[in-house]
C-alpha cells in the first residue's frame, strides 16, 4: 500500500512461546467476552485465490477482504455475531438531537502495528483520503450524505466530530468497515498521487501497518501469505490479557473448492468456509478430528450479469453489436426466465436480498418460475427469431440474421459459480444460444470487470458485510466502483438507474425503518423488472474447523470464521507454534 514512505516507529516481533503481554498504563483497551484461550500457535487457512491488494480503500475481491480484515479496524464496529454496533477504536460517541453530528472519542494510547502512536490526524488523513474522488475508494458512496459529503473535524486530541448534511438512517453503523489508516506511512504516497497503487502483496514487511490484530510477516507469490500477532492490539480478553491469542495466520493459496477441501481432510489447514452443499455433504459425513457446521442462510447472492458499459471509440464493432443484445431489457428478461435455478442449489435468487435477510426482502415480489415458452415470446418481441441450423437444430439470431453467441467468465477457483455458469450455458442452449462458459483466475477477472471492460457476460457473486441496505451502496448507486454491468459512472446511464439513485440516497437519510424499507421495496421492484443482474442463488453458510480450534463461532456476515480472528486459539497453545 505504500509506495515511499517509511515505518516510524519499533518493529517488534512477538516471541513464539510468551505469554500476550497485559495492557500497560496509559492504555484504554477494550475488554472483550468470552472463553479464555491459550497463547501461541498458528491457524492455516486456504483462500481460493491470492489477494489482489493490502489496501482497504481498493479492495474487491474476497480474498483481499479478508486478510484485510485481520490487518485493519475501524472507528464503530458491527459485531458478526449479534449484527450489532460495538466501540472499536472509538471508545464512545455522541449523536447531536438533530442527528446531524457524531462526536467520536478514541481510546488512549492506541498505536499502529509498528508501534507509531494514533491521533485525530490520522482519522481526519483516513477520510480525507476516502473521500478525494481522485483515490477511488470503493467506500467513497458512504460518506455522501444528502448529497454533500461529511464534513470532519478535530475537536481536541481524542476527538473528532462529524458533520452531515442530513440525519443518517442507520446511525452509528456508517463507520464499520472504514479503517483507519497510518499518516505517517502513507501521507507522501498520497501527496504524490500513489495511494491507490499502494498496498501491494510484495509491500515490504516494515512499511506497512494497521490496527488489526495481525499484521504483515510474509508474502511468497503464489504460495502463501503470513501475517503475525500484533503485539500493540487493543483488545483483551476478561482477564485482561492482550489479544489476539494466535502467534500467526497463514493464508495458502489453492486453485480451486476441491483443492481446499484436499488440504482440510489432510490436516494442513485448520478451518474451511466458502464450501458448496456437495463438499460439505461429504466432510460432514467423514468428520473426525474437526467440525463443520452450517451458520444458516447468508447474504451472499450469486449473479450474472453482461457488460453495459460505454463503449469506446476502439471497441470492436462485434462487442457493440453484442451490446444491442444485452441492452434489450426483454433480452435479460427471457435469459432470466430460461435459467433452471432450481437446478443450481437449494436457494433460489429471483432478488438482490437474500432468503438470509427476512427483513428486508420485499416479499410482494412475485417470482415466475422457469418459462422457456415465455422466454421464446420476449425474444420475438424484442426482434430475435429462431431459424433451424446446419444440424436441423433451432438457432436463435438477431433482425440482422447474426446468431446469437458470447461468452461467460467466471472464476476458476470457485466451483459453485462454475457450475452455475455451467448449467446457464445448458438453459440457453434450449433458446438456440450458443454460451461459451471463460473460467479465469479471480484477479484476471476482477480486471476485466472493472477495468479493462473486456468481456461479455460474467457469473460473480457478492457477500455483504452488514444486512443493512446500505452496505451495498456501492452497487446499487449508478457511481459505485461495485455497480459491475457499468461501475462508476459520472451520470447515470438510464432514467431507472437515476431512480435508484434517488431512491439510495432518500432511505440512506431516512430516519423511519419502515419509511426506509418502503424506498428499498422499490429499489428491489426496479431491479427485478430490469435485470441487470440476473440473480441465481444463495448458499447457505457452511463451513468447518479442526476441534483443535477454540472460540470458533462462525457468522452469516463476512468474515463469516475469521470475524473473531483476535480471539481464535490452538487448544493446545504455544506448543503448535512451530510445527
Amino acid at each position: 500500500m505504500i509506495a515511499a514512505a517509511i515505518c516510524i516507529g519499533v518493529f517488534f516481533v512477538c516471541p513464539a512461546k510468551s505469554f500476550p503481554a497485559q495492557a500497560n498504563a496509559g492504555e484504554e483497551p477494550l475488554r472483550v467476552a468470552g472463553e479464555v484461550g491459550k497463547p501461541g500457535g498458528r491457524i492455516v487457512v486456504a483462500l481460493r485465490a491470492e489477494p489482489k491488494t493490502l489496501n482497504p480503500l481498493t479492495a474487491a475481491d474476497g480474498p483481499s477482504r479478508e486478510v484485510i480484515s485481520a490487518m485493519q479496524a475501524d472507528l464503530v464496529h458491527i459485531n458478526r455475531a449479534s449484527q450489532l454496533t460495538e466501540p472499536a477504536l472509538a471508545k464512545s460517541w455522541k449523536v447531536s438531537a438533530d442527528g446531524l453530528q457524531y462526536t467520536l472519542t478514541l481510546r488512549h494510547g492506541l498505536k499502529f502495528s509498528d508501534g507509531h502512536p494514533v491521533d485525530v490526524e490520522d482519522v481526519l488523513f483516513t477520510f480525507r483520503v476516502y473521500l478525494d474522488e481522485a483515490v477511488h475508494a470503493t467506500q467513497r458512496d458512504l460518506l455522501i450524505v444528502g448529497g454533500k459529503p461529511i464534513v470532519v473535524s478535530r475537536v481536541d486530541a481524542e476527538t473528532v466530530k462529524f458533520t452531515l448534511a442530513k440525519p443518517y438512517g442507520v446511525g452509528e453503523r456508517l463507520f464499520d468497515g472504514l479503517a483507519i489508516l497510518p499518516r505517517h506511512l502513507l501521507g507522501a504516497a498520497y501527496k504524490e498521487g500513489k495511494l491507490a497503487q499502494s498496498g501491494g502483496l510484495g509491500t515490504a514487511a516494515i512499511q506497512w501497518a494497521g490496527l488489526g490484530a495481525f499484521r504483515l510477516k510474509e508474502y511468497v507469490a503464489g504460495q502463501r501469505l503470513v501475517l503475525e500477532r500484533n503485539p500493540y492490539y487493543w483488545k483483551t480478553d476478561e482477564q485482561d490479557n492482550r489479544l489476539p491469542y494466535l502467534d500467526e495466520i497463514v493464508f495458502l493459496f489453492v486453485p480451486s473448492a476441491d483443492a481446499q477441501v484436499l488440504r482440510f481432510e489432510s490436516g494442513e489447514t485448520d478451518i474451511i468456509s466458502r464450501l458448496g452443499a456437495e463438499n460439505f455433504s461429504v466432510l460432514s459425513r467423514q468428520a473426525r478430528d474437526y467440525t463443520m457446521a452450517d451458520a444458516g442462510p447468508g447474504l451472499e447472492y450469486n449473479f450474472l450479469f453482461f457488460n453495459l458499459n460505454e463503449l469506446g471509440e476502439k471497441a470492436p464493432a462485434e462487442m457493440a453489436h453484442k451490446q444491442s443484445w444485452f441492452r434489450s431489457e426483454k433480452f435479460r428478461q427471457a435469459i432470466s426466465l430460461a435459467i433452471d435455478r432450481e437446478a443450481m442449489v437449494r436457494l433460489a435468487l429471483w432478488g438482490p436480498v437474500t432468503p438470509g435477510n427476512r427483513r428486508w426482502a420485499n416479499a410482494a415480489i412475485s417470482y415466475p418460475g422457469r418459462s422457456l415458452a415465455k422466454s421464446r415470446r420476449l425474444l420475438a418481441e424484442a426482434g430475435f427469431r429462431f431459424v433451424s441450423g446446419e444440424n436441423g437444430e433451432q438457432k436463435l439470431v438477431d433482425a440482422d440474421g447474426k446468431a446469437v453467441e458470447f461468452s461467460v467468465i467466471t472464476s476458476s477457483s470457485n466451483a459453485d459459480r462454475a457450475k452455475m455458469a455451467a448449467l446457464i450455458q445448458e438453459d440457453l442452449k434450449q433458446l438456440g444460444m450458443r454460451v461459451q462458459v471463460v473460467p479465469l483466475e479471480l484477479r484476471s477477472l476482477i480486471d476485466r470487470v472493472t477495468q479493462t471492460k473486456e468481456y461479455d457476460a460474467c457469473v460473480l457473486g457478492i457477500a455483504s458485510f452488514d444486512a443493512d441496505p446500505n452496505a451495498d451502496l456501492n452497487v446499487w448507486l449508478s457511481s459505485g466502483g461495485m455497480h459491475l454491468w457499468n461501475p462508476a459512472q459520472k451520470q447515470p446511464a438510464t432514467d431507472w438507474e437515476a431512480e435508484i439513485d434517488r431512491l439510495m440516497e432518500q432511505q440512506l437519510i431516512a430516519t423511519n425503518t419502515a419509511q426506509r424499507k418502503k424506498l428499498y421495496d422499490r429499489v428491489q421492484d426496479i431491479l427485478t423488472e430490469r435485470q441487470p443482474m440476473i440473480f441465481l442463488a444463495s448458499p447457505d453458510i457452511l463451513v468447518g474447523a479442526k476441534k483443535t480450534i477454540g472460540n470458533f463461532h462462525p457468522a452469516v456476515l463476512e468474515p463469516y470464521v475469521l470475524w473473531n480472528v483476535d480471539q481464535l486459539y490452538q487448544r493446545n497453545g504455544a506448543e503448535n507454534a512451530r510445527r
